[in-house]
């Protein structure tokens, strides 16, 4: 895993040095640069692969190619045998970045359908003045890039872009609102105009003669399912033999590895399947426990663990000590990232990084399976919209506003509260509003100049459009796939583990199983009360029936808690009424309303890196 940087335009080998030397904590084993002339491309290394021979820039001397990746190709070695025999010379012994080199310069852009991997790359071929940018299928490794009248230039962090001398560091007031609308800012937004992340499954081509522009996709996550799938045992045999590959798959690592366990389904179910390609007792799991019950599943990992025959190693987390580390990761981040869970999520990679370089993660596995909360109440929420007249909604939402807000990790007043503000709105934003920071109403109301629901919520509705085929459930799986997997839990995971320079693999997002996840029934996926149907009857041999029945926890901390005693945030956010801070911390300290996700997101922009 690593950081890159680059820039075509005004700048220096100065400049590119500070860039990459914002991204040591991606890459902590070695760094290096390479210019040719306004060009210039840099590379911080965490070494997994081919420790010896893998540094990077790296360069084909066939060609003259230049290539700086992050990122790891599984599949790198069948294609490397194959470029062998079309006649390419390796200079490595198994570097993945040198085949990525190769298979770009023998087959293009096209190339990139064939990679099963997490990545984000630039490559620069110097005979044709062109310079490559590529991201992997969900957008698992980051790369944000800019281009203004200064140049174009590129990085995996925008802490690092920003030092680029080119950048314009002027704030989009509209993203700024979406970011209160999510949580997060969705599609390829950032917060600075002029400044985006390259989209997901996507290549952009610079042509370096006149700074032209071309951008491509080459895959697209969409539902397919095949009815004709009835055979439940033959499709969990199948899935089955796909989680043990994919792990097989992510085992490939020159340094030490373990495994994240939370006790969930989905960790405990990479566990299982690495328990089918390595030896139980050579397995070391990473788990992080809480003191407030409702919120910790330590018990349930320690029992997996020991069923499996695994080394389980627990951290206890405080709340005083999660607290007091609260500005020093958010002070790490320098994108805008409301999802709280990050702070856990940290603290769960700095504990596993003391032990070993690369863990795999259950990421994706509720996208694919259909395992979140909202999946339940989609269908009682449309007979809901068809019975129930709007007074009598409103009504609804006013006698449950005056419920007390609970501290309780995920309580019922919550979720009611949350499914009642989503019925607001229609069917095409009801799950970003569902999960919002704040309602399209209250964006109106504390913002000077607000954008309204339509332009808050397009990357939903859009999606939601160009799918009009699909049931209301297909719909939520689409918008947890497409949108929260990759702008929300991605980003989360690769920006924790990174800070602590370890290597994150999601198993669930194996081309082939992800592939075959796309193509199941519904019902073999969501069945009124039970979720994750097939992956369940998948592990029903694998682990105990009590993990397999216990409902989903996630990885909260008591949010709503910890907000009554923080100081509010004191930055001056670009937009915002001054007083509407303060306001919405009294309001939330005496329980008579919840702000708790509008008060962090505010707290996230007052520690963030380098500011608003």
């Amino acid at each position: 895993m690593c950081g890159i940087a680059g820039f075509f335009g005004i700048g220096d080998q100065a400049d590119i040095r500070r860039m990459t030397d914002a991204l040591a904590h991606r890459g902590p084993d070695g760094g290096g640069v390479f210019l040719d002339g306004r060009l210039a491309l840099g590379h911080r290394r965490l070494s997994i692969i081919d420790v010896r021979d893998g540094a990077q820039p790296m360069t084909n001397p066939a060609s003259g190619a230049v290539i700086v990746y992050n990122g790891e190709i599984y599949n790198h070695l069948p294609i490397r045998g194959e470029l062998e025999d079309r006649g390419h010379v390796f200079h490595t012994g198994h570097s993945d970045t040198e085949t990525l080199l190769h298979a770009f310069e023998e087959w293009g852009p096209a190339c990139l359908s064939r990679l099963n991997g997490m990545f984000a790359f630039a490559l620069y071929q110097p005979a044709k003045q062109l310079l490559w940018l590529a991201r992997d299928r969900f957008g698992e490794k980051p790369l944000f890039y800019t281009a203004n009248e200064n140049g174009f230039a590129f990085a995996s962090e925008i802490a690092s872009l920003r030092l680029w001398p080119g950048f314009e560091n002027t704030c989009d007031k509209g993203d700024l609102q979406r970011f209160f609308a999510w949580n997060y800012l969705p599609g390829v937004r950032t917060i600075h105009k002029n400044c985006q992340s390259l989209a997901p499954a996507s290549w952009l081509c610079l042509d370096l003669r006149d700074l032209r522009q071309e951008k491509g996709a080459y895959w697209q996550f969409a539902l397919q399912p095949d009815n004709s799938l009835t055979d439940d045992e033959e499709l969990a045999e199948e899935l089955r033999r796909l989680l043990v590959q994919a792990v097989r798959r992510r085992f490939l690592s020159d340094v030490p590895l373990g495994i994240f366990l939370s006790g969930g389904i989905d960790s405990s179910a990479v566990l299982a399947a690495a328990c089918k390609v390595a030896d139980p007792e050579s397995i070391s799991t990473f788990t992080i426990g809480f003191h407030e019950k409702s919120f910790d599943e330590s018990d349930k990992a320690r029992q997996v663990a020991n069923y499996l025959g695994v080394r389980n190693q627990v951290e206890y987390l405080s709340e005083k000590a999660m607290r007091a580390s609260i500005g020093a990761i958010l002070g790490q981040m320098s994108e805008p990232f409301g999802d709280a869970s990050l702070i856990p999520t940290y603290h769960l990679a700095a504990f596993a990084s003391r032990h070993v370089t690369v863990a795999l993660s259950g990421d994706g596995g509720d996208e694919l399976f259909g395992g979140y909360d909202p999946m339940a109440a989609i269908r009682p929420a449309a007979i809901y919209r068809r019975l129930v007249p709007s007074w009598l909604h409103r009504l609804a939402r006013k006698a449950v506003s005056g419920l007390r807000a609970s501290d309780r990790n995920m309580s019922l007043e919550f979720k009611v509260k949350r499914m009642l503000r989503g019925l607001s709105w229609p069917e095409s934003i009801q799950l970003p509003i569902w999960m919002s920071g704040l309602e399209p109403y209250e964006i109106a109301e504390f913002f000077e100049k607000p954008l309204d629901a339509r332009a808050l919520y397009g990357d939903a509705e859009r999606l939601f459009a160009a799918n009009p085929d699909l049931d209301g459930l297909e719909q939520a799986l689409m918008f947890f796939t497409c949108l929260y997997l990759p702008c929300d839990i991605l980003v989360k995971s690769d920006r924790a583990s990174m800070m602590v320079s370890l290597e994150s693999r999601a198993v669930f997002l194996d081309n082939d199983l992800v592939d075959f996840c796309a193509r199941l029934p519904m019902r073999c996926k969501y069945r009124p009360g039970q979720r994750k149907y097939l992956l369940k009857k998948a592990l029903a041999g694998w682990l105990p029936k009590n993990i397999l029945e216990q409902p989903k926890k996630g990885f909260g901390i008591p949010l709503n808690l910890w907000l009554r005693s923080l100081p509010p945030a004191d930055a001056a956010i670009p937009g915002l009424k001054p007083w509407v801070i303060r306001k919405c911390s009294e309001i939330h300290a005496k329980r008579h309303g919840d702000f708790r996700y509008f008060l962090w997101d505010a707290q996230v922009l007052s520690r963030m890196a380098g500011g608003i």
